[in-house]
């Protein structure tokens, strides 16, 4: 079995500013809740192509990330074909071993597994993302004082060495979790770009699995 996923990372949360998820940190609030989306550019899962489709999550994170046990639904897009559902929520069940694996283990409850319509229109920190109804983020990213936009790199919680990490902001945004869990309001917000390891703390060679 093997996979090699490359695209985009999209993390939005209910933390004050910068999420401290990203240092290892526990949540401003003491839990999380968050709306995590991939978007592949470009990938195959055991041959099957999966390029231009993704996978998104709406997760209530019950204290610090590293410690796992999330409650997450689960979302693909809908445009996405039966082959390509089957790799896609092989590799995020961690059913495919490989590093993305080890990020599958924090989630501790499944509560659904949908297909609806998504949109990722994110790029540089700038962007939308929509799924279905349930969640729903525009994003603006904070620049700096010549105008740059803000990025972070070498945190804990991140992807490969210079690969840049766009932080900002969601100026209007609302998620729900089965019946649980709902929040609408400006939140925070960060873009990774290029995702060929996915979260490099918890997995080494994450967006590449074995093969």
């Amino acid at each position: 079995m093997a996979y090699h996923l490359e695209g985009r990372l999209l993390e939005v949360c209910n933390c004050r500013v910068l999420c401290p998820c990203w240092i290892g940190e526990d949540p401003d609030f003491k839990t999380c809740d968050t709306i995590v989306a991939w978007h592949f550019d470009k990938g195959t899962v055991d041959g099957v192509d999966v390029a231009g489709r993704t996978l998104a999550m709406i997760a209530h994170v019950p204290g610090n990330i590293l410690q796992g046990n999330w409650t997450a639904a689960v979302y693909l897009d809908d445009k996405a074909s039966q082959k390509q559902e089957e790799a896609l929520l092989g590799v995020y069940t961690g059913k495919k071993g490989g590093p993305i694996a080890d990020l599958a283990k924090l989630v501790g409850k499944v509560v659904s597994v949908q297909k609806v319509p998504i949109t990722f229109t994110v790029q540089g920190g700038h962007g939308t993302i929509k799924i279905g109804d349930a969640g729903y983020a525009e994003l603006e990213p904070y620049k700096s004082a010549s105008g740059k936009t803000t990025t972070l790199a070498d945190t804990v919680f991140s992807t490969v060495p210079g690969a840049p990490v766009f932080v900002g902001k969601a100026t209007e945004e609302s998620r729900g979790l089965g019946q649980g869990h709902q929040h609408q309001g400006p939140q925070r917000a960060a873009e990774h770009v290029r995702l060929r390891r996915v979260m490099r703390s918890l997995a080494p060679r994450a967006g590449r699995g074995p093969g």
